[in-house]
Order: structure tokens, then C-alpha cells, then sequence
């Protein structure tokens, strides 16, 4: 039999082994960052959140993974599950709505929320997942409408154009995921 090949399967190294070190090293950055920078001073809350978030999402991936083998589901959920990620992380340390201070970005919970509850009620299946996170989308877009029409942020010296971004970013995330769980759907 040829190298590489066992049982008539190429071999290749587990993903997930993979996936679980590299959030390991993500874990790690900010400390090597602390040692060539007064930048980036973490306290053991930062690193405790930060590896919190690192966990829910890594194990949120794990369950979306065991619910399908097929491919673009997979990569479907990697992107939601990237937003979701980036999401909390940008709102954590910078903030969008003005600074990572100001109460509104709080809003941002009701879109992670959105689809949260759009997966639970989709029990995880393509089709209902594609539904979710189309009304995650348009979440993420009425915090958005909220934030503009509401004026809320207006200290920032980005505002509006932070808004613009991070709502065009997102909901954008969000469709992408929505297409690749509809064409997993269809698969």
C-alpha cells in the first residue's frame, strides 16, 4: 500500500487537534506581545475572558461539527462561529459603537442572540440554519439602523463610518454562512 494511504483514505492530520492548538497559540499572543510592548497589558481577567471566549466557540464548533459530515456545513458554521468570535472580541476591546464602554454596543448581544435561538429552533439542520442566519443578518443590520438613527457612538471620531463597516462586515458574515448552510441543505 502507498505511503499516505490507509484503508483506500488519504491520511491527514486531525483538523481539530489542529484547530485546538491554534487557539492555544492565539492564547498565547497577547502575552508575547506584553514582552515587546507596554501596548498590551492584559490582566488575568483579560486572558481569563479571552480564553473563555476561545472555549465557547471551539466547543460550539465541536457541536455543529458531530451534527453533519458534509464539508460546506462545516465551513458554514466555521464562519458563523468566526463572527460570532469576532464580534464579541472587537465589541470587548475597542468597541463599535463608540468605545468598548458605552452601553450600546450591548446591543450587539440581541444579534448574537438571534442566532443562537434561530440554531436551536433549527435543531442544528441546514435549511433552518440558513433561515437563522439570514435574521442574524438583518439583525446585525437593525443594530446598525439603531446605532445611525439614534445617533448612538457620535463622540467617536470614526462615527458613522465604524458603523457602516462593522454592520456591512458582519451582516455580510452572516449571508455567507446562510448561503453555504442553504447549498449544504441542497447537497
Amino acid at each position: 500500500m502507498a505511503a499516505g494511504i490507509e484503508h483506500g483514505r488519504r491520511s491527514r492530520p486531525n483538523i481539530r487537534i489542529i484547530a485546538w492548538a491554534g487557539a492555544a497559540a492565539l492564547l498565547l499572543v497577547p502575552l508575547v506581545a506584553m514582552q515587546v510592548t507596554q501596548e498590551v497589558a492584559w490582566d488575568v481577567t483579560d486572558f481569563a475572558f479571552f480564553g473563555g471566549l476561545l472555549l465557547s466557540v471551539g466547543g460550539a464548533y465541536e457541536l455543529l461539527v458531530r451534527a453533519s459530515g458534509n464539508a460546506t456545513y462545516r465551513a458554514a458554521a466555521a464562519i458563523a462561529l468566526a463572527g460570532v468570535f469576532l464580534l464579541v472580541w472587537v465589541n470587548a476591546a475597542v468597541g463599535i459603537i463608540g468605545s468598548e464602554a458605552d452601553n450600546a454596543n450591548l446591543l450587539f448581544a440581541g444579534v448574537i442572540a438571534t442566532g443562537v435561538a434561530g440554531a436551536c429552533l433549527a435543531r442544528l439542520q441546514p435549511r433552518g440554519m440558513a433561515r437563522a442566519l439570514v435574521a442574524t443578518a438583518l439583525a446585525q443590520a437593525l443594530v446598525g439602523m439603531v446605532a445611525l438613527m439614534g445617533r448612538l457612538g457620535v463622540m467617536s471620531s470614526a462615527w458613522p463610518g465604524d458603523i457602516f463597516a462593522a454592520t456591512g462586515f458582519f451582516a455580510g458574515l452572516w449571508l455567507l454562512s446562510a448561503w453555504l448552510f442553504g447549498r449544504a441543505a441542497r447537497a
